[in-house]
């Protein structure tokens, strides 16, 4: 899964892919280098300026429309919390929703049944959106985890989301410190055996850059020894910003664990 934000302030390319040229070319690029999904977010995910419906709609809506006219085999996905977003873009053309922030918006998944599309059903730790987690604390965060993303998912199956259109993601880094993170990391085979596909968003964060003591942009090993850790776990979605390396690494992985 291949991000591309057309937002001006990402944590990651620092807006980049703001304009609409430049971020269709991005997704363009990325599935020439191998991505089987495009994920288009509107709303930087940390703190910032205030983004409405209507601008994140206006930043989205089209991009995905010009990308499944371009791509028309590509998945399409786009990380957004909020319902009204999500109306417009599975009109558009989107095959997936990506909620990050854990379900705040309850009619989200209303959406995604109404639309016969899918869902990423992740924790956030109760967060508000864009908000950072301060003093975190879990008995056991996996265990807590796993429990709050299966529930979600069953919720959105009795909603009527395709059963098999759900994706569970524990959010590494949303909700939780570095240490939690790290610990969902190692233990990420709990989630996969509950039967639910797992997502992983790990590429470039915070946990990782806290780990190793490295800035966004040296980040690169210390992501894909994370994904490979979490393929290895039995992750099936990996949304990165490197597709080439990720594959590469996630071939490897696959063939190391093939009997």
């Amino acid at each position: 899964m291949a991000v591309v934000n057309r937002t001006p302030d990402s944590f990651f390319d620092q807006g980049a892919t703001s304009g609409f040229g430049a971020a269709l070319d991005a997704a363009s690029q990325a599935v020439a280098d191998g991505a089987d999904l495009v994920d288009i977010g509107g709303v930087k995910a940390g703190a910032g300026d205030e983004v409405t419906p209507a601008a994140e709609i206006d930043r989205v809506a089209g991009l995905v429309a010009a990308v499944r006219a371009r791509h028309p085999d590509v998945a399409i996905s786009v990380d957004t919390w909020r319902s009204e977003v999500g109306e417009v873009v599975a009109q558009a053309g989107a095959d997936l929703l990506n909620d990050a922030w854990g379900g705040v918006d309850p009619h989200l998944a209303d959406v995604a049944a109404r639309h016969r599309i899918g869902l990423v059903c992740s924790h956030a730790g109760g967060l508000p959106p864009r908000t950072r987690p301060y003093r975190p604390a879990y008995g056991d965060v996996t265990r807590e985890v796993t429990a709050y993303v299966t529930d979600y998912a069953e919720r959105a199956v009795a909603c009527g989301v395709p059963q098999d259109s759900i994706v569970v993601d524990p959010c590494h880094d949303f909700g939780k410190n570095t240490w939690q993170s790290l610990e969902l990391t190692r233990r990420l085979a709990d989630l996969a055996d509950t039967g639910w596909p797992v997502l992983v968003a790990v590429a470039d964060k915070d946990f990782i850059g806290e780990t190793l003591d490295l800035p966004v942009d040296q980040r690169g090993e210390g992501t894909i020894a994370a994904l490979a850790i979490c393929g290895w776990l039995g992750a099936r979605i990996f949304r990165v910003h490197n597709v080439i390396a990720a594959r590469a690494a996630l071939a490897a992985v696959a063939q190391l664990t093939r009997r």
